[in-house]
């Protein structure tokens, strides 16, 4: 059940905040945590009232704010996903194949009835005596502003600033002629055919958008500060592949690909503690045979750093590689 919203205004210096009631549980955010824990509260808990807000226009976090050419997810969807939601589709998915997901959870669920778009939260305040939390909220549509009250305050709205984005400034950029675009505010009429185009960065970005701005640009470079560490498998996984003929429930693939993904997790993140000069020479050379051949990978593919002490990028079937 829904909080209900009053409709008595409270007077704040010269501007009026509309009291919008008092909810079990708030929470901030309605990509894949927020709509997440909005299930698990409904299941869970299914006297507590709860209202999800989100400052952007629609579901979806990074994967509504991020519509780079590319777009995919760096993390497996076995065990990024949703353990009550069977993933069916390949292991690094696509931004839009993550936002239909996303959607049939909200609509299998009927979570929309609990998500509020456009609503930012501007100040969150603690009161021990009342023993709740007081959130002011301004609506993006109508510039109103509501304030709500809640006993909990749930924070899931992961790390980007959506609104904006980072950049770093380097001297000489006023006298740049050309486009500076960031993933963040990618332009969806944006042509790159035959550009000359720079992409600054090594991670899990810039890996996923340069083979696919390679396909129609006259020529990409990759500039690093340092090279990032990249793992290549299949698309599909071999396992996966060996179970497809069985034809086995959805609920059954998913929970034997997930316990498969995370032991896999586990083996690399033990891996980069207990023998970092052996992962090291594994991910190294497991990008030479998708190389062209002589390529300097000590100048262009060997980190500054250990293995884990930033991610490990995924590369489905090498398709960077490809494009080099």
């Amino acid at each position: 059940m829904t909080a209900t919203a009053p409709t008595t205004a409270l007077a704040q210096g010269t501007e009026e905040i509309q009291d919008a009631g008092h909810v079990d549980v708030l929470i901030v955010g309605a990509g894949v945590s927020g709509i997440g824990a909005a299930y698990h509260l409904r299941d869970q808990f299914p006297d507590r009232t709860f209202l999800v807000l989100d400052a952007q226009d629609d579901r979806g976090g990074t994967w509504w704010t991020h519509r780079y050419p590319g777009v995919r997810s760096d993390s497996d969807l076995f065990t990024y996903g949703y353990r009550f939601k069977p993933w069916r589709g390949p292991s690094i998915a696509a931004g839009g194949e993550i936002l239909a997901y996303l959607d049939e959870v909200i609509d299998e669920h009927g979570l929309d009835q609990y998500i509020r778009y456009q609503h930012r939260v501007t100040a969150a305040s603690w009161s021990t005596e009342e023993r709740r939390w007081t959130v002011e909220v301004t609506r993006g549509d109508t510039g109103q502003r509501l304030r709500f009250t809640t006993g909990f305050l749930w924070m899931c709205q992961g790390y980007y600033n959506h609104a904006k984005p980072y950049r770093p400034e380097w001297n000489g950029m006023d006298r740049f002629e050309g486009l500076v675009v960031h993933p963040q505010r990618w332009p969806e009429d944006l042509d790159l055919s035959g550009k000359r185009v720079v992409v600054i960065g090594s991670g899990a970005t810039a890996a996923t958008l340069i083979p696919a701005i390679a396909e129609k640009a006259q020529h990409v470079t990759m500039l690093q500060r340092s090279p990032t560490y990249f793992f290549a498998p299949p698309t599909k996984h071999e396992l996966a592949v060996q179970l497809e003929p069985l034809d086995l429930p959805d609920e059954w693939m998913h929970e034997i690909m997930r316990r498969q993904y995370v032991s896999q997790q586990q083996m690399l993140a033990r891996m980069s503690f207990e023998a970092p000069d052996e992962l090291h020479a594994f991910l190294i050379e497991s990008m030479r045979p998708l190389l062209p051949e002589g390529f300097d990978i000590d100048k262009h593919f060997t980190p500054r750093y250990r293995p884990w002490q930033q991610r490990i990028a995924v590369v489905p079937d090498g398709d960077l590689f490809a494009a080099l």
